[in-house]
Formats: C-alpha cells, sequence, structure tokens
C-alpha cells in the first residue's frame, strides 16, 4: 500500500462507507495528488477518489471548495430534473465528519470524491468521436449550469483570462529581460505586439453585458471527461479546480486551442503545426448538440474568437514564462517553452487565415 500519507487516519475523517482497505495512486495529473480509495461495505469494494489539494497554487481552498460545492450541487439538481443519474454524471463531493467538503491536518488539504464506475478518462483522442464527445460533454456541462449565477463563484486564480492583464505581463516581462534572452526572440515579440487588438476580445464583451458571465472549467482537456465504457459516450466532466465566472467561449476556444493542432503542443518542427479545420467542426457540432438553446446569438458567433483568443494568450504565456526563466510551466529542455509558443502562433495565424469559415460554421442553424 502507499505510504505518502496516513491513509487510514486520514479516511477515517470522512463519511465514507466501510472499512479502509488501501489507497493507491491513480491518474497522471501534475498539479492535484490523486489516489484510489478502496473500502470494504458489506462484504463488497467500494472505491472513490482521495486528493491532496495543491494549496500551493489554490492558497484560499475555502473558496476553491465553496466554487465546487456550490457548482456540484446545482449540477446534481440539474441531472436529477431531466431524469438523469447525479452519481455518473457529475462530480459527488464525499463530506467529511465535520460537515465539511474537505479535512486539513494542519499540512495538508484532503477531499474524496464518488468513484465513477464504468468510465474512463484518456490522455489522448484515439479518433474523432474521442473528441466529439469531449465536446458534448462540457456542451452539457454549460447547459446544466445555464441557470447557475456565476457571480456566486470566486476567482481562485485572479484574472486567468483576462488577456488584457497577461499582455501587460508579458510586456513586463519584455521590458525587465531578466534571463537576457529577448535579442533571440524579437521575431516572436514582435508577433505579439502586432497582435495586440486581441486582448480586448470577449473581456470587453462580458464586461459591457453583451457576452453573459457564466461558470467556466476553464481546463477543458479531453482527459477531464469521463468517457463511458460500454457506450463511449462523454458523460460527466471532472478537475473542477478551477472552475470559476467566465465566458463559455473560453472553455470552447481553449478545447479547440488543444484538441485541433495537428502536432503536439511543443513540436519544435513547424512544418507539422496545422490547425485542423476538420477536427473544430467535429467539435464544434457535439458542442452546439449539448449546449442547446442556452446559447446565445452574441456567444455562439464568438466561439471562433474564444479559439483564436485561448491560444494567442497561451502562446503569450509560453513567451512570457520563457523570457521569466521558465518559472511558471514545467519545462524538460532548453527552448522548452519557445517552442510552445511558436507552436500556437502558428496556429493563430493558420485560425485567422480560415476565420471566415470557423464563423460561417458556427452561425450554420442546420445540422452540422
Amino acid at each position: 500500500m502507499n505510504t505518502e500519507f496516513a491513509f487510514p487516519e486520514i479516511a477515517a475523517k470522512f463519511t465514507i462507507d466501510g472499512e479502509f482497505v488501501s489507497c493507491e495512486r491513480y491518474g497522471e495529473g501534475h498539479i492535484i495528488d490523486t489516489f484510489l480509495l478502496t473500502a470494504r461495505c458489506g462484504g463488497k469494494d467500494v472505491r472513490y477518489i482521495l486528493q491532496r489539494i495543491n494549496h500551493r497554487l489554490f492558497r484560499d481552498v475555502e473558496k476553491l471548495m465553496h466554487n465546487i460545492e456550490l457548482v456540484t450541487a446545482f449540477c446534481r439538481a440539474s441531472v436529477e430534473k431531466r431524469g438523469g443519474d447525479p452519481m455518473r454524471e457529475c462530480l459527488t463531493i464525499i463530506p467529511a465528519k465535520d460537515g465539511k467538503s474537505y479535512y486539513t491536518d494542519g499540512k495538508d488539504f484532503f477531499r474524496i470524491y464518488a468513484f465513477i464506475e464504468g468510465a474512463t478518462t484518456y490522455q489522448s483522442v484515439r479518433d474523432p468521436r474521442d473528441f466529439y464527445e469531449s465536446a458534448v460533454a462540457f456542451g452539457n456541462f454549460a447547459n446544466l449550469l445555464a441557470g447557475f449565477d456565476a457571480s456566486q463563484l470566486y476567482e481562485v486564480l485572479p484574472d486567468f483570462h483576462n488577456t488584457k492583464v497577461r499582455y501587460q505581463n508579458f510586456l513586463r516581462a519584455v521590458e525587465k529581460d531578466v534571463c537576457g534572452r529577448k535579442q533571440k526572440v524579437e521575431k516572436e515579440i514582435a508577433w505579439v505586439e502586432s497582435h495586440r487588438d486581441l486582448c480586448g476580445k470577449i473581456v470587453d464583451e462580458i464586461a459591457d453585458g453583451s457576452i453573459p458571465l457564466r461558470v467556466t472549467h476553464n481546463d477543458t482537456k479531453l482527459n477531464n471527461v469521463m468517457i463511458d465504457d460500454k457506450t463511449g459516450r462523454g458523460i460527466s466532466v471532472i478537475d473542477l479546480d478551477t472552475v470559476m465566472p467566465g465566458s463559455l467561449c473560453y472553455d470552447f476556444g481553449d478545447s479547440i486551442r488543444f484538441g485541433c493542432n495537428s502536432a503536439a503542443e511543443d513540436e519544435p518542427d513547424l512544418s507539422k503545426v496545422h490547425f485542423c479545420f476538420d477536427l473544430y467542426k467535429t467539435y464544434l457540432s457535439g458542442y452546439l448538440s449539448a449546449v442547446g438553446n442556452c446559447i446565445t446569438d452574441e456567444e455562439r458567433r464568438n466561439l471562433p474568437m474564444g479559439a483564436v483568443l485561448m491560444t494567442y494568450e497561451c502562446g503569450m504565456r509560453f513567451l512570457t514564462d520563457y523570457l521569466e526563466g521558465d518559472v511558471y510551466f514545467r519545462t524538460s529542455r532548453p527552448g522548452h517553452n519557445l517552442d510552445r509558443a511558436r507552436t500556437q502562433f502558428r496556429l493563430v495565424d493558420e485560425m485567422l487565415a480560415c476565420y471566415d469559415r470557423m464563423l460561417a460554421a458556427a452561425e450554420e442553424r442546420d445540422e452540422l
């Protein structure tokens, strides 16, 4: 059994069913430590997900869990209202015995979720159907939360998708040039500055009310979707740590940024990096089929801009980190963040080149 933490004692602080059996590392997450907890109840094994919360990144665990409690409770009510199974279609928090949604031993913070049986998360797309089903899952997530007042949520990572703030951070990194790298990336710096008009997109529309404030997941990758083992369908969204107020366009855009790249995010050979329009249409079709009528016309028109903006923002963040000495994103080789930035900039160029087609597909009212 894994002995990193006093798991039997930790488990005993929660309202799990049965007696503790084992606890082993689970999954491939880098931010949160995740473990598969097994208990025995009535002769049967019951499984749970136990996680150690990264309180160095999420410094206010109370606010973090406040967001997750509200969102999961609203999702459960929405699923039940339409006759679904909330134990499979959304995360279920197992409360601590003191009534809180987490437990702390004074040093670390822990939480437990019910294990969603008969479903799997995948690290990469096996075929376009997986990408479609991830779109359905995230579109459904938005639909379930359509009536939720997002102003109730805290910004656990302030200005996470405020591209105007990200741009100012970038300019400061260029000005300070703490590692003396600016001269090596003058072309990339000029590219970011030449596209600075993108920074106000969506941020300004949220501010003036033309795009509604929504619950956003902010990490809309395939590995945060549970795929049913029998049907192959996306049944639920997990990893709600970055749930915050924002725009549907952010979540949609980040999925496109990540999923419609023909190469790896850190591919150094840019001749291999292309925006896959067909995969964009696949995801768009799945997302719109699930989000339903809750999406406004203005949000729908801005879905392609969400893809451009999230890709531009991410590339800018990679370049900022490169200039600052690779202090935020984990790197495994010299120039790693620079390679990442360049792939994002190539994708933005290709997205803008076919933007009219992206917009036409998003505005198409017939079946995609």
